[in-house]
């Protein structure tokens, strides 16, 4: 009997959140390597149900992953539950959580969490690892098997660095504002085969790939890429990494919904028999460093036509693609109404930046405010 899970899966209904978080200390900003404390605290309060709580690569990260969810309605509600939960537990430890792609304070070089594989990383990459404390927004649609999830890879290619423009949240780094949205992505762009991953004929193309990868000595293992979206090798999914670290849980729902969504438009054409257009590779690269230039309030690049594009124009085509999706899920309202708040009001970049009279400190506690803050950007309901 096929159950609820499998069936939401295969319609690519289900959808689930990974939010990575920085701990600061609370009067410079500095990072603190509190982890362990605070993810024990965290634990002791929320269940696996809700959210699976998890260390990251340094020890001043945490992770927070929903649990698979269909609706909007209790994917906001889970990402809530997570948030508080550490939000406290970084409280009681004398840290603030913040939701930011990278650091706006930077300290000394902050200790790898304990465990061969994230040694091995740090070895790897050597001097690489060095500034790179950075905190994305991930988001999981289920497919039905790796096989679709490589073929809708090609679907979603041309938006990423849309879905990027509107998820920058790290314009400040190392006490100074970069000129950039997201330097989270600038600091990615420095490891081999991140940006838009190449178009795979199938799941075994795609796997070969990776294998050379690993082989050439330039990834850990074959469960490691710095693709921007690639298929899951834990789970049913197709994995969106393109975001930083959401400011509040309205945009990080808002990333959501936009992923299942393309994922959704990406599914029906394939059963149309609908191949994805070929976006052009060279400027594949240049549109991602656009969007983290930019954001959605300056110019893009068109991967369809391969021309200049003002984002926000990108921003409003993505929408409309996406409707009948959004329409057949129930989120058409929930989207627009966050999209026109993100655009009118800004992304976390723009935040950040408002924040800089108070200096860096100030951003901080800003974005720190921001991230515990549980109210519905949009219409200003407390709702946890």
């Amino acid at each position: 009997m096929t159950t609820d899970v499998e069936r939401a899966t295969a319609e690519g209904l289900s959808v689930g959140v990974e939010e990575e978080f920085l701990l600061v200390e609370p009067v410079r900003g500095v990072p603190v390597p509190a982890a362990a404390a605070v993810l024990g605290r965290a634990g002791r309060v929320i269940g696996p149900e809700v959210a699976a709580l998890h260390p990251e690569l340094f020890a001043c990260q945490v992770e927070a992953a929903t649990a698979p969810c269909t609706t909007l309605d209790r994917l906001t509600a889970r990402l809530r539950q997570g948030r508080a939960a550490l939000v406290q537990a970084a409280r009681a430890e004398g840290t603030l959580l913040v939701s930011s792609g990278v650091p706006v304070v930077t300290g000394g070089p902050p200790p790898i969490t304990p465990g061969g594989r994230f040694a091995r990383i740090r070895d790897l990459y050597g001097g690489v690892m060095a500034d790179y404390q950075a905190c994305g927004c991930h988001v999981h649609v289920g497919v039905p098997d790796r096989e679709t999830a490589v073929a809708v890879m090609a679907h979603v290619r041309p938006w990423l660095p849309t879905l990027l423009a509107l998820g920058g949240n790290s314009a400040w780094h190392a006490g100074v504002d970069t000129g950039y949205r997201s330097w989270r992505m600038v600091q990615q762009s420095r490891f081999p085969g991140s940006g838009l991953p190449p178009r795979f004929r199938g799941a075994d193309e795609y796997d070969a790939a990776v294998e050379r990868l690993v082989a050439a000595g330039v990834l850990v293992d074959d469960t490691m890429s710095f693709w921007l979206v690639r298929p899951s090798r834990r789970l049913p999914t197709l994995e969106f990494r393109v975001a930083d670290a959401a400011l509040s849980v309205d945009e990080a729902v808002l990333q959501a919904a936009l992923c299942r969504a393309l994922v959704r438009t990406a599914l029906a054409e394939l059963a149309r028999g609908r191949e994805a257009g070929c976006p052009d590779q060279v400027l594949g690269a240049p549109a991602v460093w656009s969007a983290a230039r930019y954001g959605a309030r300056g110019p893009g690049v068109d991967l369809r036509t391969g021309r200049p594009s003002p984002a926000r124009r990108l921003v409003y085509e993505l929408l409309d693609l996406v409707t009948p999706a959004l329409e057949d899920t129930g989120d058409l309202t929930t989207v627009r109404r966050t999209l026109s708040a993100v655009l009118a009001g800004g992304t976390g970049a723009d935040v950040q930046r408002a924040a800089a009279a108070g200096g860096a400190p100030g951003i901080v506690r800003a974005v720190a405010q921001r991230t515990a803050d549980m109210t519905d950007r949009t219409t200003g309901t407390e709702t946890g």
